[in-house]
C-alpha cells in the first residue's frame, strides 16, 4: 500500500512540473517554434505568425509529415514528391524559416510508434518552446494523424529513455493547435489570436510557391481549374482573393479586444488563431503573450 502511495505522489509531481511553461529552452534567449503539418503547404496556415516570429529573430522550423506524392491529378510518386519538396524550400525562404519534409506517403500517414518517435526527435532536436499542429479531428486522415502523432509526443519528449539517441527536453513545451471549423467532438476554442495584416503578403508569397497545389491540384479537385489565370501575377492575385482577402477577424472580436485593445482591434482584418492543447505545459494568458510577443 505504501508503494502505491509513493507512486501516486511521484505521478502528481510529474503533472505539476510538466504544467510549468517553458520560455526559451535554448540559451540564446530566442524562442524556438516548430510547426507540424500533414502535407507540403499545410504549415503555411500559420505562415503570417511564423513570419512575425522570424522578423523578431526567433527560430522557426516547418515540417510536413508526408512528401505530398499523391496530391495531383496528372503526376505522382517520386516526381511529384520532388516537385513539392522544392515548393516547400521556396515557401520557407519566403519568410526565412527552415522547412523539412518527411518521407511518408501522402494519404497513408499512420500514427505508428515509428512516426511518433520521429516527431519526438524533431521536437527535441529543435529544442522547441512552442509546438504547433492541427487538431486530431479533421476531414483528412493525414491531418488527423498528424495531430494525433504530435499530441502523443507531448510529455514523452521529456522522458530520457524514449528515443534515447536524442537528448530529452527538461521542460515540456507548449503544445498548440491551429484553427479549424470542425465541431466534433468539440469546436476550436482559441486562447490567443495574432493579427497578421502586415505579414499577409508574405503568407501569400508562401502559398504562391506551391504551384502544384494552388493552381493545379486544388482547383482541379474543386472543379474550377478553368478559372485559373495564365500569368503568374494574375494567378497570385486570384489565389489571394480566394484564400485570404476576406477578413476573418470578426470571428475573434472579443479576444482581439482583450489582447490589442478596443481601438486597435477594430482595425484588424486578418488573424491566425491558436488553441493551447491540454497535453503540454499550461500557460496563463500573460505567459502565452510572452510566447507570442506581438502585443503591447
Amino acid at each position: 500500500m505504501k508503494s502505491v502511495r509513493i507512486a501516486f505522489y511521484l505521478f502528481a509531481l510529474i503533472l505539476v512540473f510538466s504544467s510549468v511553461p517553458s520560455l526559451a529552452q535554448d540559451d540564446d534567449g530566442k524562442l524556438r517554434i516548430i510547426v507540424f503539418g500533414a502535407h507540403p503547404d499545410d504549415p503555411e496556415k500559420v505562415g503570417g505568425t511564423m513570419a512575425k516570429f522570424v522578423e523578431q529573430g526567433h527560430k522557426v522550423r516547418l515540417i510536413s509529415m508526408t512528401n505530398g506524392n499523391a496530391g495531383h491529378q496528372e503526376m505522382g510518386g517520386g516526381p511529384l514528391a520532388w516537385r513539392r519538396y522544392k515548393e516547400t524550400q521556396c515557401a520557407g525562404a519566403a519568410i526565412g524559416a527552415e522547412y523539412i519534409v518527411m518521407d511518408n506517403d501522402d494519404g497513408k500517414l499512420m500514427p505508428t510508434l515509428e512516426n511518433r518517435e520521429k516527431v519526438i526527435a524533431q521536437i527535441r532536436e529543435w529544442k522547441a518552446d512552442v509546438v504547433i499542429s492541427p487538431r486530431p479531428n479533421d476531414y483528412h486522415p493525414d491531418h488527423r494523424n498528424t495531430g494525433l502523432l504530435v499530441r502523443d509526443a507531448a510529455y514523452m519528449v521529456t522522458v530520457p529513455n524514449i528515443v534515447a539517441s536524442v537528448p530529452h527536453l527538461r521542460k515540456n513545451p507548449i503544445f498548440i493547435y491551429m484553427s479549424d471549423r470542425f465541431t466534433q467532438p468539440s469546436p476550436f476554442d482559441p486562447d490567443i489570436v495574432v493579427a497578421i495584416d502586415e505579414m499577409l503578403e508574405k503568407k501569400i508569397d508562401m502559398y504562391h510557391c506551391h504551384t502544384s497545389q494552388m493552381y493545379e491540384w486544388l482547383p482541379y479537385n474543386a472543379n474550377i481549374l478553368d478559372q485559373v489565370p495564365e500569368s503568374d501575377a494574375d494567378r497570385r492575385e486570384w489565389m489571394a482573393s480566394r484564400r485570404m482577402r476576406r477578413s476573418n477577424a470578426e470571428r475573434y472580436t472579443e479576444l482581439l479586444t482583450e489582447l490589442y485593445g478596443e481601438e486597435k482591434a477594430k482595425s484588424i482584418q486578418h488573424v491566425e488563431a491558436f488553441e493551447v492543447s491540454e497535453y503540454g505545459s499550461q500557460p496563463s494568458l500573460e505567459e502565452l503573450k510572452k510566447l507570442f510577443p506581438f502585443f503591447n
